[in-house]
């Protein structure tokens, strides 16, 4: 008879559910590389909308991503999980119980996550409904023995050329109508930022072609200066990255300002920046007068119309090594 031969070990797998949009991935950076740290020896699996699969790579945290995805933050309906139930799960989606019973239905042999009255077989920590999201995702996983900084937030620089170095990235695109800074504002920026001699250049996601397009024809941009349609994640990055500064809303853009290090003004309303805005740093500014209002609303929020040009161009103004007119 032939020698018996013994099976290859396989790495234990660890389940990650991030099913969400680029800029939560982004906030969700730090707890990844706890996880990664805490857990070397574990095939870490993220389960996000496969569009991320660059952003999963490029934090060095993942090795491989499973799609998943729902409309507007749903959760999933279900997860394409194949083998033996993950050995370690963890909840970085939501507070559950459909977020939490979705990966339970997985049987995993441990699966941290967020305490919930519906749920008390899961003893983990209380969630905190204005907590950071950065802070919120490294305190659950503190509550279970492994630390996390919620400032680890850097990516490695892009290899990819950036396709407008030193230029003023304009991103008007948000998630919701509600967190949309007027176009013509936009516009006003632009033409006073060009008029300081500086390069302006707008981007946009796959389906905000025409919110580019007019901004571009307002602000008198010319064709160069327009990257809609939804830049590829490393052509982005890179632009990004060797920017002069970003100004956008409360967006995955933002987050990647952060990410790089480059200098930025975010516009909040109707999410304070307490919950959603970047690290404390001169190289970040943050406008938000209040009061919070509805995310998804259908028009731009109250709060988020109070922010005018001349705000914005003072806090671009007030960023370290900005070229002043």
């Amino acid at each position: 008879m032939p020698p018996a031969t013994t099976p290859e070990p396989t790495s234990p797998r660890l389940l990650v559910l991030r099913a969400l949009g680029l800029g939560d991935l982004l906030a969700a950076v730090p707890a990844l590389r706890a996880l990664r740290r805490a857990h070397p020896g574990h095939e870490i699996v993220l389960a996000a909308p496969a569009e991320l699969e660059p952003v999963a790579a490029a934090t060095g945290a993942v090795d491989r991503l499973l799609p998943a995805s729902a409309p507007g933050r749903a959760v999933p309906p279900s997860l394409d999980w194949s083998g033996p139930p993950p050995d370690i799960a963890v909840d970085l989606h939501g507070n559950g119980p459909p977020s939490h019973r979705l990966l339970t239905d997985l049987r995993p042999l441990k699966l941290l996550a967020f305490a919930h009255p519906d749920m008390p077989e899961i003893a983990g920590p209380p969630w905190y409904a204005e907590e950071h999201e950065r802070e919120r995702w490294c305190r659950l996983l503190r509550a279970y023995g492994i630390e996390a900084d919620p400032g680890d937030v850097r990516l490695p620089r892009p290899r990819t050329a950036s396709p407008a170095p030193g230029a003023v990235v304009l991103h008007p695109g948000a998630g919701s109508p509600a967190r949309c800074w007027p176009v013509e504002r936009y516009a006003a920026v632009a033409t006073a930022l060009r008029a300081r001699g500086l390069r302006v250049v707008v981007t946009g996601g796959a389906d905000e072609g025409d919110l580019v397009a007019r901004l571009a024809k307002r602000a008198g941009l010319p064709d160069t200066d327009v990257f809609g349609g939804g830049l590829p994640f490393g052509r982005l990055a890179a632009l990004v990255a060797d920017a002069h500064c970003v100004i956008s809303g409360d967006t995955g853009v933002a987050h990647l300002a952060v990410a790089h290090a480059t200098r930025s003004v975010t516009l909040f309303g109707p999410v304070a920046p307490s919950r959603w805005g970047p690290p404390d740093s001169p190289r970040h500014r943050a406008l938000w007068y209040g009061p919070e209002g509805d995310p998804h609303g259908r028009h731009p929020d109250p709060a988020l119309l109070r922010i005018t040009p001349q705000d914005v161009l003072r806090a671009v103004d007030e960023l370290p090594g900005i070229r002043h007119p």
